[in-house]
């Protein structure tokens, strides 16, 4: 930069100055570039590029992970896995909570093997919130420690964070806070608690609350109504995300972020929603029996029978993807919104038929949309 501005002093300066004054003129020139090349450094220092560290969420009851899972994990360098340990609900016959859909780990040791951190990850249903009082709220949360670290220790599994997954309202807020403040007392001190926080739990948070835990996980997806015949795609739309994150930036908790990869349909009989249709391939729908009548939508001529589905004539089934361009738009959006600097990205989740649906360098996008 100095070399440049001595070339244009050579120009531009009279030919007849004298050797002292041109000497003084390259001082203040060599002075000025000095302080523009620290001007320069201290931007770049002040946009230092966020550190993200990669993981998937894993939701089914049984823990075997095949050979593209297990490619997959080391070509993407995934270090951290949130593995569901068990859900939560309120069982009507003895009127209390009750774990169900407990996961079974099949080989421990390919689990521990893959994995620098695993999470224990417990799903609450607001339901089961909704029923118990604040005294089955601690209780609760000392039953889900204990079962956690039994869970852990059967399988060897370190870990230092756990993670409550719970759809909480305004109305459900005070057991649930109580919940995660009794897990949080039952468990050590260097174990760190985080929950998941829905879109609407940030637009709305002067009437959901804040939860008492160490950090908070954004679920940056199931934004739109899935019962709504209107709607387009209720699991990822960037446009709808948008209207969610207005006071992203003042949540008093630090995030990190998941993103969804997975697909379902939806039913509509009548024109009222009628179920939510997980296992369908695609490529049930092209039989002779289904119409295509627009880009996510099929009518059923007839009634019928799929993969041990029933539908009826004028069945309507909604198509709904997490679709690339979306994911890496809705990150756009969120990467302005973040005020942490290092941030766990998690996709919704790791399983082969989802994972073949993108490509290696699409994978790699997303993972590096935050940044």
């Amino acid at each position: 930069m100095t070399l440049t501005y001595l070339i244009m002093i050579k120009h531009i300066l009279p030919a007849n100055m004298s050797t002292s004054k041109l000497f003084q003129t390259i001082i203040v020139v060599v002075v000025i570039a000095f302080a523009m090349g620290l001007t320069g450094c201290a931007q770049q220092s002040t946009e230092k590029e966020r550190k993200i560290e990669r993981s998937f969420y894993y939701w089914k009851s049984v823990f075997s992970i095949t050979d593209y899972e297990r490619k997959a994990i080391a070509d993407l360098n995934i270090s951290t896995l949130y593995l569901k340990f068990f859900d939560v609900d309120w069982d009507k016959l003895s009127h209390q909570p009750l774990p169900i859909a407990q996961v079974r780990i099949k080989e421990p040791e390919i689990l521990n093997k893959n994995f620098k951190s695993i999470i224990p990850t417990v799903f609450i249903t607001n339901n089961c919130i909704r029923n118990i009082d604040s005294l089955q709220a601690i209780e609760l949360g000392v039953k889900i420690s204990t079962l956690v670290n039994k869970i852990c220790y059967a399988n060897q599994i370190a870990f230092t964070e756990i993670q409550i997954d719970c759809d909480w309202t305004a109305l459900t807020k005070e057991n649930y806070f109580i919940l995660l403040e009794s897990i949080k007392k039952h468990q050590p001190i260097n174990k760190k608690i985080s929950a998941t926080i829905r879109l609407h739990q940030i637009k709305y948070s002067n009437k959901t609350g804040i939860p008492p835990v160490d950090r908070g996980l954004l679920m940056a997806y199931n934004m739109g109504n899935l019962k709504d015949p209107s709607s387009n795609n209720s699991i990822l739309e960037s446009k709808e995300l948008k209207k969610y994150i207005s006071n992203l930036l003042s949540y008093p908790l630090l995030l990190d972020v998941g993103l969804p990869l997975f697909e379902w349909k939806i039913l509509f009989r009548n024109n009222i929603y009628a179920g939510l249709i997980e296992n369908l391939p695609d490529h049930f729908l092209n039989t002779k029996v289904i119409k295509k009548i627009s880009e996510n939508r099929f009518k059923f001529l007839n009634d019928t029978v799929l993969n041990g589905y029933s539908f009826l004539k004028e069945d309507i089934l909604r198509k709904e993807e997490s679709i690339f361009d979306e994911i890496v738009a809705a990150e756009r959006i969120l990467t302005q919104n973040l005020p942490a600097k290092d941030i766990r990205l998690s996709l919704f989740h790791l399983d082969s038929l989802i994972l073949k649906k993108y490509t290696v360098h699409e994978m790699e996008v997303i993972f590096n949309g935050l940044h």
